[in-house]
């Protein structure tokens, strides 16, 4: 896999992070997901999970930057599909307070996202 690719699917996989942000907030407000909890809990059905797992080559598996990357996303969707599952079953009040600064939600979304910016400037 060269560099480019690299940054490619890291850079999509930001995108991505910022998009649940905004899917997790309007499941808040509308009280209903296209996505159900228990698939949002698995880390390897989003496109950047399935590269994660599969698709991605042997050198980048065995770098520190993946190992790490891998465990903070299977944390970022354990805390979304804690948000979700509340959101979905009209808790919003909940639901939003797993979303504030501080939270678990809030520092596995924090630091998903720095340590991408840390294997991407590595690559």
């Amino acid at each position: 896999m060269s560099n480019a690719e690299l940054q490619q699917q890291i850079n999509s996989a930001v995108s991505a992070h910022g998009q649940w942000k905004a899917r997790l907030a309007a499941a808040i407000k509308e009280g209903k997901s296209d996505f159900t909890p228990s698939v949002v809990r698995m880390d390897n059905q989003c496109p950047f999970g399935k590269w994660m797992y599969g698709e991605i080559d042997p050198a980048s598996k065995a770098s520190p930057n993946y190992a790490k990357t891998r465990a903070l996303h299977a944390k970022f969707h354990e805390e979304a599909a804690k948000v979700l599952s509340l959101a979905v079953s009209g808790k919003a009040a909940e639901a939003s307070a797993l979303m504030v600064p501080g939270s678990e939600f809030a520092k596995a979304s924090s630091q998903i996202t720095v340590a991408l910016g840390e294997w991407s400037r590595a690559a």
